[in-house]
C-alpha cells in the first residue's frame, strides 16, 4: 500500500505540475501576474516566494492551481496592477493561457513517448498466422499456421496492423496474398467475407475478414530521433482520439459507467506499474496525462473547457459573459464534479472491497 501511495503522489505530482506549468508560462508570456503556483490544495506546507509569486506545496495532493492577478472578473484590483490583470487582457490571450494547461499535458505525453521510443524503439507485430478458423476464407485458400504474409496485391506488408487494414477495406474483393512458408514464397487467392465482431467497446460491428488470428510474434525496431518524435506524436494522437470516442460512448451508454475509476483506482494502478518498472510507470503517466488533457477540454464550468467556452462566447459577442450567468454555471459545474467524484469513489470502493 505504501508503494501505491508513493507512486500515486509521484504520478499526480508530475501531471499537475505540467498542467499548471502550462498556465503559468503562458500567463507570464502575456504579462499576467501570478500570485500562487501550488501543487495541492488547502493549507500551505512549504514553499518559497519569488517576486509576487508564492511557489508552494499544499496539504491535499489531489490537484493544484495557479492564482493569477485579477483572475475573477469582479475582483477589486489596484489600478497599478491592471497591466498584470488576467481579466484585462485580450480575450485571445486569455484563451491561450487557459488552454495551455491541458495542452501541456499532451506535450508531456509526447515527451514521455519520445523517450520510450528513443531508448527502446518500437515493437512491431509480425503478420504471422497463428490460427486459421475452420471453413474460413483463409482455410479455403490454403493458409496455414506459421505462414508469414509478405504482400497483398503486390503491396508489402510490414506488420499485422497494415495487413488487417487492407483486408478490412477490401469490400469483399479477391486478394492476392503472398506468404512465406518455410523457405519458399507462394501466392494464394483469398476472398474476404463480411463478418460480425465486437470492437473494444463491446459493440457489434461488421467488417471484412479472412478468419486468421495472430501468432503473437513481435520484432523490435530501433528509431532515430525524428522517427521517435513522429511515433510519439502519432501515439499521442491515437490515444487522444480513443479517449474522446470512449467519453462519447460513455455518454451514449455504450460503455458502462462502472469502468470509471477515481483516486483509489489510480493509486492501485500506479503502484502496479511502478512495480513493473520505470518504462511501465512512464507509459501510465503519459496515458493519464492524455486523459487529463481531454477531460479538461470538456466544456464543463469549473474545468478549463468551461472557461474556454465563456471566452469563445466573449470573442464572438465582443463582451464578457454576464457575471450572474457565469456564477450559476460555476455552481452547476461544481455540482457535476462533486457527483462525479462521489460516483468514482463508490466504484473504487465497490471494486476493491466487494468484487
Amino acid at each position: 500500500m505504501s508503494t501505491d501511495l508513493f507512486a500515486f503522489i509521484i504520478v499526480l505530482g508530475v501531471l499537475v505540475f505540467f498542467h499548471e506549468l502550462g498556465h503559468f508560462l503562458m500567463a507570464r508570456l502575456f504579462g499576467v501576474g501570478v500570485e500562487k503556483f501550488s501543487l495541492g490544495f488547502g493549507p500551505r506546507l512549504f514553499g518559497r516566494k519569488i517576486g509576487i509569486t508564492d511557489y508552494r506545496v499544499s496539504a491535499v495532493p489531489l490537484g493544484g492551481y495557479v492564482k493569477m492577478v485579477g483572475e475573477e472578473p469582479d475582483a477589486d484590483i489596484d489600478p497599478a496592477d491592471i497591466p498584470l490583470s488576467f481579466t484585462h487582457k485580450h480575450v485571445l490571450k486569455k484563451i491561450l493561457i487557459v488552454g495551455a494547461g491541458p495542452f501541456f499535458n499532451l506535450v508531456l505525453a509526447i515527451m514521455i513517448f519520445f523517450l520510450i521510443f528513443l531508448v527502446s524503439g518500437t515493437f512491431i507485430l509480425k503478420p504471422t498466422v497463428g490460427t486459421v478458423e475452420k471453413g474460413s476464407p483463409a482455410e479455403i485458400a490454403g493458409l496455414v499456421k506459421g505462414d508469414l504474409i509478405e504482400a497483398i496485391d503486390g503491396k508489402g506488408i510490414p506488420d499485422w496492423e497494415v495487413m488487417a487494414g487492407i483486408i478490412s477495406g477490401s469490400n469483399g474483393e479477391k486478394l492476392s496474398v503472398s506468404v512465406r512458408r518455410n523457405s519458399s514464397v507462394i501466392t494464394l487467392d483469398v476472398l474476404p467475407e463480411l463478418k460480425t465482431a465486437k470492437n473494444i467497446f463491446g459493440e457489434e460491428v461488421k467488417r471484412y475478414a479472412i478468419g486468421i488470428a495472430s501468432a503473437g510474434d513481435f520484432y523490435s525496431k530501433k528509431l532515430n530521433p525524428f522517427q521517435a518524435l513522429f511515433e510519439s506524436v502519432r501515439q499521442t494522437y491515437k490515444i487522444t482520439n480513443l479517449t474522446i470516442v470512449s467519453i462519447a460512448k460513455l455518454i451514449q451508454g455504450t460503455v458502462s459507467a462502472k469502468t470509471l475509476g477515481g483516486p483509489l483506482m489510480i493509486a492501485e494502478m500506479a503502484g502496479q506499474q511502478a512495480r513493473e518498472g520505470v518504462a511501465n510507470l512512464l507509459f501510465f503517466i503519459a496515458l493519464l496525462s492524455i486523459n487529463l488533457a481531454v477531460l479538461n477540454f470538456l466544456p464543463i464550468p469549473v474545468l478549463d473547457g468551461g472557461h474556454l467556452l465563456f471566452f469563445f462566447i466573449e470573442a464572438a459577442i465582443g463582451r464578457p459573459v454576464n457575471t450572474k450567468i457565469r456564477e450559476i454555471a460555476q455552481q452547476v459545474g461544481v455540482f457535476i464534479l462533486i457527483v462525479l467524484m462521489i460516483f468514482v469513489f463508490y466504484n473504487d470502493i465497490t471494486r476493491i472491497f466487494f468484487s
